[in-house]
């Protein structure tokens, strides 16, 4: 028995091993672009002009700045492995936002000049601490199931 002529994809279908910058996701991915190139520019002149000021804060900037490229980038790619990547990435960045913003309330002397993270990241209007979230939550939504018009009976 003929199945007759393929349908085309549905707009709704979800590009295969894509679909993490997709809709909303797009924000996200923007969102993650702009720290990506401010926070490397920032890291890699503070480390290679003022390093002997404040290595540990210039440092955590540098891994900061790390983080959101390799965020970036896996929203980008998309699929399952990216996911499984900015899933573990999303994770380190809270934690690193959580743990350098306590350290700089605790221990303000112990950071000269401030990171991305520094008072859970208060200078950049508290996006630091937001987008881990908001990207956690994000990769946790299926993206890649089956799409529901097209597995429904005709």
């Amino acid at each position: 028995m003929a199945d007759g002529p393929a349908r085309p994809p549905s707009p709704r279908t979800p590009a295969p091993g894509g679909g993490l910058g997709r809709g909303p996701g797009r924000l996200l991915v923007t969102l993650y672009a702009v720290f990506a190139v401010g926070a490397t520019s920032r890291s890699a002149y503070q480390l290679s002009t003022r390093f002997h000021e404040a290595p540990l804060a210039y440092s955590l900037s540098a891994v900061a700045a790390a983080v959101y490229v390799v965020i970036t980038v896996a929203l980008i790619r998309g699929g399952e492995g990216a996911r499984r990547v900015g899933l573990v990435c999303c994770a380190a960045e809270l934690v690193g936002v959580l743990t350098v913003g306590t350290w700089t309330v605790l221990d303000p002397d112990a950071f000269p000049d401030a990171t991305v993270w520094s008072g859970y990241g208060m200078g950049y209007l508290l996006l630091p601490l937001v987008l881990p979230v908001v990207g956690l939550l994000w990769l946790r939504r299926p993206h890649d199931g089956p799409d529901p018009v097209r597995s429904s009976p005709a």
